[in-house]
C-alpha cells in the first residue's frame, strides 16, 4: 500500500469535503427544510388544493430516486432553454428532496403535539397562527430532531451524487486523484473513511442535542 499517497492525499480530501461537502449540505438541508415545513403546513391546512399538491409533490420526490432527481435538474433543463451551474443545480435538487422527506417528519411531529395544546392557545387569545408558531411547532421540534438529524447525516454522504454533474465536493476529489494515481482502492477508502468521520461527529452532536432536550420531557 502506498502509504506516501495517503498522506499526501488526506488534506486534499479534506478540504475538499470541508470546503465542497459541508457547505453543500448546510445549503441543501437547510433550504430543504424550509420547503419541508411549507409542504407539511400545507398538509395539515385546512385547504384540499394545497394539501393535494403537496401530497403530489411528496409522492414523486419520494418515489423517484435522487440520481434521476439530479440529473433532470441539471441535464434536463436545459433542453427546455434553462441551464443552471453544477453547485446551484445540486443544491436545488438535494433541496427538493430533503423538503420532500422531512415534510412528512415534520407533518407527524405536528401531529403529535396533543390538541389541548391547541385549545390552551385559544383560550389565552391566540389566534391560529399564533398557536402554531408559539406552542406548536417549539414542541414538533423537539419531536423531529432524531428523524431531521438522521436526514442530516444522510445528505452529508448523498452530496456525493454531486460528483457525477461536476461539483466540486469530496467524491470528486477523490475521482481526480484516483484517476492520476491509479490507486483506486487506496484513495476510495480514505475518502470512505473521511465521510465516515464526518458522519460520527454528527451523529454525536445529535446524540447530546438529544439529551438536552430530553430534559425538558416529563416523564
Amino acid at each position: 500500500m502506498n502509504w506516501q499517497l495517503a498522506v499526501d492525499s488526506f488534506w486534499p480530501l479534506l478540504r475538499g469535503g470541508l470546503t465542497g461537502t459541508i457547505p453543500l449540505t448546510l445549503a441543501s438541508f437547510s433550504l430543504g427544510l424550509a420547503l419541508a415545513l411549507v409542504l407539511a403546513l400545507m398538509r395539515i391546512g385546512g385547504s384540499r388544493l394545497l394539501s393535494g399538491i403537496a401530497r403530489v409533490y411528496i409522492s414523486i420526490i419520494r418515489g423517484t430516486p435522487l440520481l434521476v432527481q439530479l440529473f433532470v435538474i441539471f441535464y434536463g433543463l436545459p433542453s427546455i432553454g434553462l441551464t443552471i451551474d453544477p453547485w446551484p443545480s445540486a443544491v436545488i435538487a438535494f433541496s427538493m428532496n430533503v423538503g420532500g422527506y422531512a415534510a412528512e417528519v415534520i407533518r407527524a411531529a405536528i401531529l403529535s403535539v396533543p390538541k389541548g395544546q391547541w385549545e390552551a392557545g385559544y383560550t389565552i387569545g391566540m389566534s391560529r397562527n399564533q398557536t402554531l408558531r408559539r406552542l406548536i411547532l417549539p414542541q414538533a421540534a423537539r419531536v423531529s430532531v432524531p428523524p431531521l438529524s438522521n436526514t442530516f447525516i444522510s445528505l452529508v454522504k448523498d452530496t456525493s451524487l454531486a460528483s457525477l454533474i461536476l461539483v466540486t465536493e469530496m467524491f470528486r476529489v477523490a475521482q481526480e486523484i484516483a484517476a492520476f494515481s491509479q490507486e483506486f482502492m487506496l484513495i476510495y477508502v480514505e475518502a470512505a473513511m473521511i465521510y465516515w468521520v464526518f458522519c460520527l461527529v454528527l451523529s454525536t452532536v445529535q446524540d447530546r442535542l438529544e439529551r438536552r432536550l430530553d430534559r425538558y420531557v416529563a416523564h
